[in-house]
């Protein structure tokens, strides 16, 4: 299959690009394009076949549940059985944005689209060619991430044509995205409401405009029977091709020291390595390689640059990652989720 990449300026000069888009996920077939958090890999959500079809070109098991992007409420009324309270409240301040809800799924939504669940993620992205592409379809548009199954998620169209080409027959290029992790994931499906992946919309956030306590749960539970309610709780996710080890400590100073010690032993083994550090602390490893992923004292530059760090490091061939944790403050939680993940939970606490 040719892939067709199509850089998107503004919507005015590509409307036929943008139909030929639309009419493609109506139909069935596949389009990556970007929104706000990662690029997206979308089809006809109401589709099996479509979802067969993501599954396939991702190499994604078929019990991880996939998420359906919305441009209306509306189109989210028709896709659910109700909408408490608090969820409405919340797709009403939130939405467009990086948030996503799980609720009770209505009968036309596949099972396979949902893994089996009877619940529906559902979210409204805040990208212009996101929106576009999901009018112009006319459908909800399920997508995952844009890659390959437990690969770094992409934040530019090249990430995507690394992964997919030949797969898909269109990517939406429209540059590298803003926000650069996944959307938060909520469900509103019990009184009270839990998240189970954290994202750019905190757990504070969440908490300080609902004002009622909300749960954080990203691992699965007994009584879910090893069926992932969620996008990510499943699986190894985000990996380079390198190891990579993860060290944490309270004492930055102390992390840089044990990071250079480890790095130094495996080099006089004859291995390449790789750092991932901060913009604070960069100029202090001896290393191969040495990347910042963004800065301490704003983490949104981290999130922005975290996956395509990561993919960055596989075009080095690096041996072996070792890695600066992130921790104490609360988008944190969604960036050590993402690294946890992606170090195979290798991780050294010192």
């Amino acid at each position: 299959m040719e892939t067709k990449l199509v850089k998107i300026n503004n919507m005015e000069d590509c409307k036929k690009d943008m139909e030929e888009a639309g009419r493609l996920i109506k139909e069935g077939e596949l389009v990556a394009f970007p929104t706000e958090t990662v690029y997206g890999l979308g089809g006809n959500g109401l589709f099996p076949d479509a979802a067969r079809k993501i599954y396939a070109a991702k190499g994604r098991p078929s019990d991880n549940p996939l998420i359906l992007h919305v441009c209306d409420m509306q189109m989210v009324e028709s896709l659910v059985k109700e909408i408490p309270d608090n969820a409405r409240r919340a797709m009403e301040h939130f939405w467009p944005g990086p948030m996503t809800v799980i609720l009770p799924k209505a009968d036309q939504v596949p099972d396979c689209v949902t893994g089996g669940l009877d619940t529906v993620a559902i979210r409204m992205p805040d990208h212009p060619i996101a929106l576009e592409l999901i009018k112009k379809s006319g459908v909800p548009i399920a997508a995952p991430s844009a890659n390959t199954s437990g690969r770094p998620s992409p934040t530019k169209a090249e990430h995507v044509m690394e992964d997919l080409h030949g797969k898909i027959p269109m990517i939406l290029d429209g540059g590298a995205v803003l926000v650069g992790v996944e959307s938060t994931i909520i469900d509103f499906t019990d009184t009270v409401p839990v998240i189970l992946r954290p994202g750019w919309i905190t757990k504070e956030t969440m908490e300080d405009f609902l004002g009622c306590e909300v749960l954080m749960n990203t691992s699965l539970k007994a009584s879910d029977h090893g069926v992932p309610r969620a996008p990510g709780m499943k699986y190894k996710h985000y990996a380079p091709k390198a190891e990579m080890v993860l060290v944490l400590g309270e004492d930055q100073e102390k992390v840089v020291n044990y990071i250079n010690k480890l790095a130094r032993e495996q080099k006089e083994k004859g291995k390449k390595i790789g750092i991932i550090a901060s913009d604070e602390t960069k100029d202090l490893y001896e290393a191969d390689e040495v990347v910042s992923v963004g800065q301490r004292a704003h983490l949104e530059t981290v999130t922005a640059h975290l996956y395509d760090v990561l993919r960055e490091f596989d075009h080095k061939d690096v041996d072996m990652i070792y890695s600066e944790g992130f921790e104490g403050e609360p988008l944190s939680e969604a960036i050590m989720n993402r690294m946890v993940k992606a170090a195979g939970h290798e991780i050294l606490r010192i």
